[in-house]
C-alpha cells in the first residue's frame, strides 16, 4: 500500500478560458491525466489491502524467527536446509513488502500475533525429533495460512502493487508448501534417523519472492 498541491492564484485565473473551452466540461487543465471512472488512484488502499499487509508481515516475520530457531536447534541436515531457505527467502520477501508499505502508507505488524508466539514458545521447549516435527507442523500450517492470504489479496485488493506482490509471490509459497510436506513424509518415515538434505527438493537457487524490481 495524498498530498494536493495548490497552484497559484494567476495561474488559475489565466487558465481559466482554456479550461472554459468546449471538450473540456470539467474545467480541467490541459495536459491533467484523468483516471477512469472507477478506477482507484495511484497508492490508494482499501481494507482489505491494509489487513494483507499486517498478516502478511505478521506470516513472515514468523518465518524467519522460526527458521532461525530451526537452524540453530535441529540435528536433522534436511531440516536445517529447509529452514535455511525459509529464512532466505522470507527475508527478501519481507523487505519487498517492508518497501511496499512505505510507499503505499500502510502500517505493518510490529511483532507476532498470539498465535505465533504460542508456536514459538512450544518449539522452543521442544528438542530433538519432536522438535522437526513440530517445526514441520508449524510450517505446514503457516503456507497453508499464507497461499490463502495470497489468493484473497489478489482477488479483493485494491491497490496494484500489492497484488502483483501477492501474484508473483503465490507461486514461490506453494513451492515451500510442497517441500515441506515431502520433509513432513521424510520425517514420519525415518523417525529419529533424520533424512539427508539431499533427498529434499528445494529447487535451483534462492526463490524471487515478490514483484522483480523495475529496471534501471
Amino acid at each position: 500500500m495524498r498530498r494536493l498541491v495548490s497552484l497559484p492564484v494567476l495561474i488559475l485565473l489565466s487558465a481559466g478560458p482554456v479550461c472554459a473551452q468546449s471538450g473540456n466540461p470539467a474545467g480541467m487543465l490541459p495536459g491533467t491525466s484523468q483516471t477512469a471512472p472507477g478506477t482507484p488512484a495511484p497508492h490508494q488502499t482499501n481494507p482489505q489491502d491494509r489487513l494483507f499487509v499486517d498478516q502478511a508481515s505478521i506470516g513472515g516475520m514468523a518465518e524467519v524467527e522460526f527458521g532461525r530457531l530451526a537452524e540453530r536447534k535441529s540435528q536433522n541436515n534436511a531440516v536445517k536446509e529447509f529452514a535455511r531457505r525459509m529464512v532466505q527467502d522470507h527475508t527478501k520477501a519481507n523487505d519487498q513488502l517492508a518497501d511496499l508499505a512505505k510507499q503505499n502508507g500502510t502500517p505493518q505488524a510490529g511483532s507476532l500475533d498470539d498465535e505465533h508466539r504460542a508456536v514459538q514458545m512450544n518449539l522452543e521447549k521442544v528438542t530433538g525429533h519432536q522438535f522437526d516435527l513440530a517445526y514441520a507442523d508449524s510450517q505446514l500450517q503457516d503456507h497453508q495460512k499464507t497461499a490463502q492470504l495470497l489468493e484473497w489479496e489478489i482477488g479483493s485488493g485494491q491497490e496494484m502493487s500489492l497484488k502483483q506482490f501477492a501474484s508473483e509471490t503465490l507461486p514461490i509459497v506453494l513451492r515451500h508448501l510442497q517441500m515441506v510436506q515431502d520433509l513432513k513424509a521424510q520425517l514420519a518415515g525415518t523417525g529419529a534417523q533424520g533424512v539427508s538434505a539431499s533427498t529434499i527438493d528445494t529447487g535451483a537457487g534462492p526463490a524471487q519472492l515478490g514483484p522483480k524490481p523495475a529496471a534501471k
